[in-house]
């Protein structure tokens, strides 16, 4: 094992504060190679124990991809000046080129071709991650190409409703979705052995983010769908950051508290320049089977005034069902529902009503552009 071996295991990690190669702006020191036994120095400035507990993590696993079997990582903290004068030294800034952002992430290229679509709520427990998963297996069935990245760090729940278990590595070590159905789904959950809870700072979830997006296998797609955590925080900045195009459907309940809180989400969605596709009402209510009567358990009209107070649409109401009877194969995944069944058919429609209004959104945006080209032109 050469020293040049160790830099190149360990250069594709990123440090979160300058978005560089900690390689490439000299924040690895001190490597000693010794057989198969490696030691280096990682600097740092900042206390968080967090922090230096995920980046040395993050140097181990590239290291270990590598074959090294004896890995000793120190981390030295110094000024944050000092670390600054480091980075500015080794690597003066400079803007990436076109052909280089393509590079890093294919699918947010506008050549790609892929619709964003965030799916947000207030609160937790409306089903947004059951509204994820149906609307991407509904636009699967209309023939479109989609991928589902759950973006849920700490309430990650789509693969365990798949009955997913595991994520391989292709020969570049560039992470490979797996594949439900015809989907391509990313989630933390791959990554967190045992059900362990998720102890991420804000810059941690742009970092999770930023992997699903640049550093994932992604095979062509029509429809990307981002599971986003409840409510309004670090994730959904780093949507807009990140994918500021992406457009938004807001899940609640009708129940009075679960649309108060929706409308947060979807008022900081059009803080964010955010289009918002419209609302879609979950657990709107249980029909009788016998008599067709329908039971209202949480209320009524919260997805009509949330759609009201946010100027959109309310797309679909779906209600409650019976598990036995409605629940597509195989049967312990509940949370997926058959194309036959009443469920199915209603996520059926909304995929339809997601695509002509993107669909529409094209239009109108290369009818704008050819108007103000003509204009130009004149």
């Amino acid at each position: 094992m050469e020293k040049e071996q160790i830099l190149r295991a360990i250069a594709h990690i990123l440090d979160e504060e300058s978005g560089k190669p900690l390689v490439q702006i000299g924040l690895i020191r001190d490597i000693l190679v010794t057989g198969n036994h490696v030691a280096l120095t990682l600097l740092l400035h900042t206390e968080d124990v967090l922090k230096q507990t995920y980046m040395r993590n993050e140097i181990i696993e590239a290291l270990n991809k590598a074959a090294v079997s004896g890995i000793h990582v120190r981390i030295k903290i110094i000024p944050k000046d000092e670390w600054d004068k480091i980075v500015s030294n080794r690597l003066a800034p400079r803007p990436l080129s076109k052909a280089s952002s393509e590079a890093l992430s294919p699918i947010l290229s506008p050549e790609s071709g892929v619709q964003f679509i965030a799916v947000a709520s207030g609160k937790g427990g409306v089903g947004k991650s059951t509204v994820t998963v149906n609307l991407a297996l509904a636009l699967q069935r209309s023939g479109k190409r989609v991928g589902i990245i759950d973006a849920d760090v700490y309430g990650f729940s789509i693969p365990d409703m798949l009955g997913m278990d595991k994520v391989s590595l292709t020969n570049k070590s560039r992470i490979v979705p797996v594949e439900f159905m015809g989907l391509q789904l990313i989630s933390t959950d791959f990554f967190v052995p045992d059900n362990n809870p998720v102890v991420w700072r804000g810059p941690m979830l742009g970092k999770m983010l930023s992997t699903f997006l640049n550093e994932v296998a992604w095979s062509p797609m029509d429809y990307m769908l981002i599971d986003l955590p409840p409510g309004t925080g670090d994730i959904a900045l780093h949507v807009h950051q990140k994918i500021p195009h992406c457009a938004e459907i807001i899940v609640t309940t009708p129940h009075t508290a679960a649309s108060h809180v929706a409308a947060r989400a979807g008022a900081m969605a059009k803080q964010l320049k955010h289009r918002i596709l419209g609302v879609v009402e979950n657990m709107s209510y249980f029909q009788d089977a016998d008599q067709g009567k329908k039971h209202y358990l949480f209320g009524r009209m919260g997805g009509i005034q949330l759609a009201e107070e946010l100027q959109t649409k309310l797309l679909a109401q779906i209600p409650m069902i019976s598990v036995e009877a409605d629940a597509s194969e195989p049967a312990d995944s509940p949370s997926v529902f058959h194309p036959d069944t009443r469920n199915g058919a209603i996520f059926t429609d909304l995929a339809k009503q997601i695509m002509q209004q993107l669909s529409d959104s094209e239009s109108d945006s290369a009818s704008a552009s050819n108007s103000a080209s003509g204009q130009i032109n004149n």
